[in-house]
């Protein structure tokens, strides 16, 4: 299934980001750290080219410690300057305010040569759906005053933000592009949750990300659900926070039949280690996928990025 969302308000926002880029010094771009280069909208760049750039890889404490590094490396030989941040945490934002000050730092000399004294630096916060925008500017202020929602969308028109050290933040509306040119990226996204669930798959997205946690994290879905490598139960019981349905066939389909997908099979025992089951007992793959999907959102998974930085 390709996952393509871009919503009439997102035309609207990107035309407003385009009248104000002319407005700032600088932009700060939030990606999430567990899909860092599907999360970055192309069409951000495109608008600020010329503009000073921060990049923040924000919700690093969910996403791998060394493919933060590595997303770090890339980006910084990209030219950017870079942080990994969780948003939700003022400590990990306390380099932020010395990336401003560096990122601005010729403009804030020709001003003083210009006689200038006591202009703000205005910086836009641009970023996708759902990416932590808001959240990160109610932290770095450190009081709420960015509406936040742990879903995309939120944020529906530009706000002004006068920062204590003479720094102005243009909160924008999270915007995605009018197409995904490769399928795989609309997947990362859905899963990240910058789409919205109402329009995706979250069996399709499941069988998805079983094949990316067996590939590149072994062991991790053992760890949360105690299933073996290719869905097979331990014989005594069932894993944390889920009962032993007894000896029937593991299956998303009527019972007796069990799927010849190895993934599918994988999502077949967390539904029956977990008690998902429909009505005359046949385990309920779709709820044990977004039980899946909330475990990938929440960390209980470990920290796991779902894509590989190329020069890792």
């Amino acid at each position: 299934m390709d996952y393509q969302w871009y919503p009439g308000h997102m035309t609207k926002a990107r035309r407003m980001m385009q009248e104000n880029i002319r407005l700032i010094d600088l932009l700060i771009e939030l990606t999430d750290a567990r899909a860092p280069l599907s999360g970055r909208n192309p069409d951000i760049g495109t608008l600020a080219n010329g503009k000073s750039r921060i990049v923040l890889l924000n919700k690093a404490d969910l996403a791998d410690e060394s493919q933060n590094q590595a997303w770090s490396e890339y980006f910084r030989r990209e030219g950017c300057l870079v942080q990994c941040i969780n948003a939700r945490t003022r400590d990990s934002l306390r380099s932020v305010r010395a990336l401003i000050e560096e990122a601005c730092r010729e403009k804030t000399e020709r001003d003083k040569k210009k006689g200038i004294v006591g202009r703000p630096v205005r910086a836009m916060v641009a970023g996708i759906p759902n990416v932590g925008k808001s959240t990160f500017i109610n932290s770095f202020a450190g009081k709420g005053v960015a509406k936040t929602g742990n879903k995309p969308g939120v944020t529906k028109g530009k706000q002004w933000i006068r920062l204590p050290g003479n720094v102005e933040l243009l909160d924008t509306p999270g915007i995605l592009w009018p197409k995904f040119e490769d399928r795989e990226i609309g997947i990362r996204l859905a899963l990240i949750g910058s789409i919205r669930d109402e329009i995706t798959d979250d069996a399709d997205l499941a069988v998805w990300l079983i094949r990316w946690l067996e590939k590149e994290y072994p062991g991790s879905l053992q760890a949360r659900y105690g299933i073996g490598e290719t869905g097979s139960a331990p014989a005594d019981g069932a894993a944390e926070g889920g009962e032993s349905t007894g000896s029937a066939p593991a299956g998303s389909v009527p019972a007796g039949s069990e799927p010849t997908d190895s993934a599918l099979r994988v999502l077949s025992e967390i539904a029956r280690v977990r008690a998902c089951l429909k009505s005359g007992g046949e385990y309920d793959c779709d709820r044990a996928a977004t039980l899946l999907i909330d475990d990938l959102r929440s960390g209980r998974l470990g920290r796991v990025t779902l894509e590989k930085c190329p020069e890792a």
